[in-house]
């Protein structure tokens, strides 16, 4: 099978069409294609509605997508789902689907830092929430690896589960950037890899603690690094290590 992500489209009311080309070309390179959040700019059902007619229109192959930030902004995060999933999208939050022996495991995912900065749950309310919505979504993850008995497990996020992938960001926002929380059921359940978006203007690759590959898929990113290449990124799982 073949993979192809990309993240943060930002679709605006005005966008339809605008990605015919990447779509296309999507369709004719993968068997899959992930869409990691910030699908929309604002949030807003008409933005959702100008991508899911792109999608039905242009792409020929299952697509599976988390939201993004961006996604909840006008508090409509549910009806931006319910016109992407009647496009024939498959949304995860928390949720897994196989596809030919593959598992796809997804979730927003949420901010909180990393490694030994990583904010825990002590002193006000606010804080303590904060930090129990990072906890949340890595659960829900954990609980959709947990069903997947699949030879390749692939994981899509919004937000990084690993600081290496946001290098290149202003270190006062890495707080918001991602959660080594996001990571734990990646090495856990040793995926084969997992994509994330967000991070404007982090690094391409990394690798979790235990070695899963972590790709930043956020199209600003992609068009800036390879201007001449198509805006995704394609994974070839007859070379990807299958999971044990």
């Amino acid at each position: 099978m073949r993979i192809a992500a990309t993240a943060d489209l930002h679709y605006r009311k005005s966008s339809q069409g605008s990605l015919q080309a990447l779509f296309v070309e999507v369709s004719a390179a993968a068997d899959v294609l992930l869409l990691c959040g910030d699908l929309t700019d604002y949030g807003e059902v008409e933005e959702a509605r100008a991508l899911a007619h792109d999608i039905k229109t242009h792409v020929s192959i299952p697509v599976l997508a988390v939201l993004g930030n961006h996604d909840f902004e006008s508090g409509h995060a549910d009806k931006v789902t319910k016109t992407l999933v009647d496009a024939g999208v498959t949304m995860l939050d928390g949720e897994c689907v196989e596809i030919q022996d593959v598992g796809f495991a997804g979730v927003c995912g949420f901010g909180g830092g990393f490694g030994s900065s990583m904010l825990n749950a002590w002193g006000e309310p606010l804080i303590k929430s904060f930090v129990q919505e990072g906890v949340n979504h890595a659960m829900r993850l954990e609980r959709a690896l947990a069903r997947l008995e699949t030879s390749h497990r692939i994981v899509l996020l919004h937000y990084a589960p690993i600081r290496e992938t946001v290098l290149g960001e202003n270190p006062e926002v890495f707080p918001f950037m991602g959660s080594t929380r996001l990571e734990e059921p990646l090495n856990h359940h040793q995926v084969t890899a997992a994509f994330h978006g967000h991070a404007h203007h982090g690094a391409l690759e990394g690798r979790t603690s235990s070695g899963v590959p972590v790709y930043n898929v956020s199209l600003p990113l992609l068009k800036r690094t390879n201007p001449d290449q198509p805006s995704f990124r394609l994974l070839n799982l007859n070379e990807a290590a299958p999971a044990p």
